[in-house]
């Protein structure tokens, strides 16, 4: 004759029995959701900012500096009186950045757009700003050579992406 508590405690054996698994595959989806937040947020940021510098730098080494003017908004008809071209020739022309001189390092977002790092070579390091909603070209904005607000996860992939170059960030 069966007693009074022989089955006591069988249904909380066989929910723990399906916890366990269900609580495994919820931790490895998040662990998942994780790590590709981290590579789409940290490791590829702003691809189209950078290669939107990499056409200008492109365009430059082709010496077609009418095409590359004009990604900083400025065209024969839109002339920018800030940045005629003659500044231009003299930032951007041949003896300013040998052609092919070019890599482009690392963008950062910040606020609307983004900061984009190049390594130009005989000329040095340069910062372009490309705005996010148009994609033109201009220099950072006055007190925003770096972006303000820090983050230390993405400094020091930065920083690691910098050492794999030969050079430490500045």
């Amino acid at each position: 004759m069966a007693g009074y508590l022989d089955n006591y405690g069988a249904a909380e054996e066989r929910r723990a029995k399906i916890a366990r698994p269900i609580a495994l595959w919820g931790g490895s989806a998040l662990g998942v959701a994780l790590v590709l937040w981290f590579v789409f947020h940290f490791v590829i940021p702003n691809r189209a900012e950078q290669r939107e510098v990499k056409r200008f730098f492109q365009l430059l080494a082709a010496q077609n500096y009418k095409q590359a003017y004009a990604m900083w908004g400025c065209t024969d008809e839109k002339p920018c009186p800030d940045y005629p071209l003659a500044s231009f020739m003299r930032d951007w022309g041949t003896q300013a950045v040998p052609p092919g001189a070019f890599e482009v390092l690392d963008g950062e977002s910040c606020g609307s757009g983004v900061i984009v790092d190049a390594d130009g070579g005989k000329a040095g390091d340069k910062r372009i700003w490309v705005e996010s909603k148009d994609g033109s070209l201009s220099f950072p904005p006055p007190g925003m050579e770096r972006c303000p607000q820090g983050n230390r996860i993405y400094d020091f992939f930065r920083d690691l992406r910098y050492r794999m170059h030969g050079r430490a960030y500045q």
